[in-house]
């Protein structure tokens, strides 16, 4: 279940046209629209891929190159994070969610995840991520580090 991405309360109805983020009401349309960071579409190529563009689904290809990155999470094992009960329960907690919405929003999010790992529930979010897509059995310590 979504909830408004601006006041964390009502289940959204609208979704921003420039950045696509969802919202409840007019109001929160209003205050998000003074921070809307729209979401810019890359040009296509060829005029007959615009179409393409906006019919088939991201793959993570699409969002990190091999210059980006040192370890790339297959996307059956990303996939997995959807389908998990244990991760759904945990993102009912209204706590978190707002947690990962600041993490997500901040300016400097390596600080922003610094101090969300001092926080046991954030912990045990990012633990529970890491056990599906390292598929271990035993909880990984990654709040140890």
């Amino acid at each position: 279940m979504q909830i408004c991405s601006v006041c964390s309360e009502q289940t959204p109805k609208y979704r921003c046209p420039a950045c696509k983020m969802r919202y409840c009401s007019l109001g929160c349309y209003k205050r998000h629209k003074d921070t809307c960071l729209p979401v810019k579409q890359p040009a296509p190529v060829h005029p007959e891929a615009t179409d393409a563009i906006h019919t088939e689904p991201w793959t993570v290809d699409d969002l990190l190159h091999e210059d980006d990155i040192t370890d790339k999470v297959p996307l059956q094992r990303l996939q997995l994070l959807g389908q998990s009960k244990e991760l759904r329960d945990l993102l009912c907690n209204p706590h978190l969610r707002q947690l990962l919405r600041s993490i997500d929003s901040a300016h400097s999010k390596d600080r922003a995840m610094k101090a969300a790992m001092q926080e046991p529930l954030f912990c045990e979010f990012s633990d529970q991520c890491l056990k599906i897509v390292e598929n271990e059995t035993a909880s990984s310590d990654t709040c140890d580090l």
